[in-house]
């Protein structure tokens, strides 16, 4: 009881400085960032640095995104209540438990939902059991596979996050995005400096693209990726 009322209170310092310093200004991310326990997604040995704002090494080649990176993201993305969102890396599965907490809460009765699709079968099962565990099974759906492709299968989507960078905007992802629709992926070199770029897809299906600054990510691996 006593570590878990210690991560509360160092999730909290860390979400009031990120609020504090511009990070994070959409009141629903902050609400959901304050609920879900990071801890709860990393290896047992990292389970103590899950409040240090950098990303944390999960094997297989793969990072958990910063926290204020996660926040930027979500704030990007513009959710809401009752959204289906495709999330492209599962990771963990951190970052779609915090997607999870806006788009499908517990007290709505709107079906929002996510689908995460993870190219590494076992980070894919680190996600599964990791949302399993903290009660996310109903409202995130783990896919394994090609992330670049998207998922067609539940398309469209509402909002779009890939969490791994692709050297251009992967068309795909495009195809399954719903007009109006927001899609927010890193662009650019393989493990070196990349843009954040945010795609909206208008009524009549033209593109609006925003970059929204300097990032580094792993690479998204598949067709519309790097090659493995």
């Amino acid at each position: 009881m006593r570590a878990e009322k210690d991560k509360a209170t160092q999730r909290r310092a860390v979400i009031d400085n990120l609020v504090s310093s511009g990070y994070l200004k959409d009141q629903k991310v902050i609400k959901a960032m304050l609920k879900v326990p990071r801890e709860e997604f990393l290896p047992a040995n990292l389970k103590d640095s899950a409040y240090i704002d950098t990303p944390l090494y999960i094997g297989h080649g793969q990072t958990i995104s910063a926290i204020h990176m996660v926040a930027m993201m979500d704030d990007a993305l513009e959710l809401g209540v009752g959204q289906r969102v495709l999330e492209v890396g599962s990771g963990s599965g951190y970052h779609c438990a915090t997607i999870a907490e806006i788009v499908a809460p517990s007290h709505s009765s709107k079906e929002g939902h996510v689908f995460t699709v993870e190219v590494v079968p076992e980070l894919a099962k680190f996600a599964e059991d990791n949302l399993r565990k903290a009660g996310y099974e109903d409202v995130v759906t783990v896919i394994r596979g090609d992330g670049s492709v998207g998922y067609p299968v539940e398309a469209p989507y509402d909002r779009i996050l890939a969490t791994a960078a692709a050297p251009k905007v992967p068309p795909l992802l495009v195809d399954q995005l719903k007009p109006g629709g927001i899609l927010v992926v890193p662009i650019g070199s393989f493990h070196t400096y990349q843009d954040l770029v945010l795609v909206k897809k208008l009524s009549d299906g033209k593109l609006l693209r925003k970059d929204l600054g300097g990032v580094v990510f792993v690479p998204m691996v598949g067709e519309h990726g790097w090659r493995a």
